[in-house]
């Protein structure tokens, strides 16, 4: 089956936390048989900051961000077998999701790929005419990065037919141990770009252990922090790519997740780079969420603080050999439950469930 996937970037991870999501379920797709097409618009200097060369496993079309080209990619749809348009493409948003949907053929499946449905569920409840509430009797499936049943039944009762999470996962073939580096030396090592919901988060759970603990080395990786102030004892080193991630997670003697504040409150959203720095064997530490046991076990495989002050103690308490234990034990957890192939699996074996239910109502 064909798919043509309009999403923010398969190229490059630039302001793009979506791409190694990406990139680990389109490529075991591929390996299933499903031919892709990914379209990505030339937008926000993505394209200067390449992580990969376009892919064997997909057609990767880049279009100029104007009305002209938008036409002749959303006029690609009717090719497709499966249209999928993803949130946050940032270039024409809502002309791409009824545009594709309206191109698209009877018989293709026409999917949503939220990759930030807290979001999104919060625009849905502040604004009744938005596109997507108007397109959803036309959708066959929403399909999430996460968010459990909070997010499931909210999008239910917005009128999605069926909504199933694909939560993150690992490509073991990208992210792995690697040896140390020592760029990325450190005791605390953080990676996220600065977004509203999530800055205050950071000053709470890296920037204020960062103080508690002077004599402690402490990196922040990611775009927009140039301007924040900082602790000196916090060194910022800007967009990490992600050829360089495995040597980030596998060098600090632990690694801090912090969910933005959408994702912490809905639960059920563990990040690309939880399963990014297990699969390096990185001793994790996250800030608290509910669903968190669904991934990985608190004190054994995941270090859990609820504020700065347990993310000191964590810090101060780790030992080297504590943190390798914890970082094997995680990545030993992710690579049994939580990989690519998993979702691939669970995502085909959705997509053909859904193919035979168009053919059953299409032959009655």
């Amino acid at each position: 089956m064909k798919i043509a996937f309009y999403g923010s970037s398969l190229l490059s991870s630039y302001w793009n936390g979506a791409a190694t999501y990406y990139r680990g379920l389109l490529n075991d797709l591929s390996r299933r048989g499903y031919s892709i097409t990914f379209y990505e618009p030339d937008a926000f200097d993505r394209q200067n900051h390449r992580d990969i060369a376009p892919p064997d496993w997909a057609r990767v079309k880049v279009y100029p961000a104007t009305e002209e080209a938008l036409r002749d990619v959303i006029a690609e749809a009717a090719q497709a077998d499966i249209v999928v348009k993803a949130s946050g493409v940032g270039v024409f948003d809502d002309e791409l999701l009824d545009g594709v949907v309206a191109a698209s053929r009877p018989d293709a499946i026409r999917i949503f790929w939220d990759v930030d449905a807290p979001a999104t569920l919060a625009e849905l409840q502040a604004h009744p005419d938005h596109p997507l509430r108007r397109t959803m009797p036309s959708l066959d499936l929403v399909l999430t990065y996460g968010g459990g049943s909070p997010v499931v039944d909210a999008y239910e009762g917005f009128g999605a037919r069926r909504c199933v999470p694909i939560y993150n996962a690992l490509d073991p073939s990208t992210h792995h141990p690697v040896p140390a580096d020592d760029r990325f030396e450190a005791d605390l090592s953080f990676l996220g770009n600065r977004l509203p919901d999530r800055e205050a988060r950071v000053e709470q759970f890296f920037l204020e252990p960062a103080a508690r603990l002077p004599k402690r080395r402490f990196i922040i990786g990611g775009n927009g922090w140039e301007t924040k102030g900082m602790p000196p004892n916090v060194r910022h080193i800007g967009h990490v790519y992600t050829r360089d991630h495995n040597a980030f997670n596998a060098s600090p003697l632990a690694v801090l997740n912090i969910a933005r504040d959408s994702m912490a409150s809905m639960g059920f959203s563990p990040a690309t780079r939880v399963f990014e720095a297990a699969g390096a064997g990185a001793c994790l530490i996250t800030d608290a969420w509910v669903g968190l046991d669904l991934f990985l076990k608190e004190g054994e495989e995941v270090l859990v603080a609820r504020d700065g002050r347990d993310v000191a103690c964590h810090v101060e308490s780790l030992t080297p050999e504590r943190a390798k234990c914890i970082g094997n034990a995680a990545r030993a957890r992710i690579l049994t439950d939580h990989t690519y192939r998993r979702r691939g699996a669970e995502v085909d074996a959705i997509l053909r469930e859904n193919a035979a239910q168009k053919r059953e109502r299409n032959v009655a």
